[in-house]
């Protein structure tokens, strides 16, 4: 598939994919989507519980939600376990042009190295942070059961890929969460809703980042 660089409202990447008709983040600002969603709607609320995370991520895609929950390690001295899952990996001349990062910052290295390593194995980026990808579909993939204690789930959306968005999908990632485990997404659909809570999640609708008026936040209990 082509991909083409767009230039979001807070100045940060998306990639757009012609044939999907689909963006890989929101072009209202690209980094201040992850940051509500994944970060702050869920990362923020696990912390209030322990200080020890393990993450899964459904969707690699660039990378982004990692570094910016790598920053948040370094930041708030967290020990993450991160697992995220890509079927179609960006290829090197894309991530190299990405601009979550200045060359010059210290991060830099880190978001080479999160797209560098190689996949299906573990890496130890420094004490607090413990990274594993796997290229794969969840499709085809058993997730360890009672491993995580949050999961980003950032699929393209459920209109452009509806199997990922299935009541077996996330009967799959029920299955693998924590007791007390957190589920956030930018989806606020009704199906989607309904799936969760079909397979036992508790949803709850939270205020969405800008261009959407609320999105999802489910509770394993």
């Amino acid at each position: 598939m082509s991909h083409q660089f767009i230039i979001t409202e807070d100045g940060s990447h998306t990639l757009y994919l012609p044939e999907l008709n689909e963006n890989y983040h929101s072009r209202y600002g690209a980094k201040n989507e992850s940051l509500h969603v994944f970060i702050q709607s869920g990362l923020h609320e696990v912390m209030k519980l322990t200080s020890t995370i393990s993450i899964f991520e459904m969707g690699f895609g660039t990378g982004l939600n990692a570094l910016l929950t790598y920053q948040e390690a370094q930041k708030h001295n967290l020990k993450i376990n991160y697992s995220t899952l890509e079927a179609f990996p960006l290829k090197d001349e894309i991530v190299s042009q990405l601009n979550y990062t200045d060359k010059n910052d210290t991060d830099f290295k880190t978001f080479r190295m999160l797209h560098e390593f190689p996949w299906n194995k573990k890496h130890q980026i420094n004490a607090n942070f413990e990274f594993f990808k796997q290229e794969a579909s969840i499709l085809e993939l058993v997730l360890p059961e009672n491993s995580f204690d949050l999961i980003y789930f950032d699929a393209f959306g459920p209109d452009v890929q509806p199997d990922l968005w299935s009541e077996k999908v996330f009967l799959n990632i029920y299955k693998a969460c924590k007791p007390r485990a957190i589920l956030v997404t930018y989806s606020c659909k009704g199906d989607v809703k309904r799936a969760l809570k079909s397979v036992g999640f508790s949803i709850e609708k939270i205020p969405g980042p800008k261009g959407k008026r609320e999105m999802i936040r489910a509770v394993k209990y």
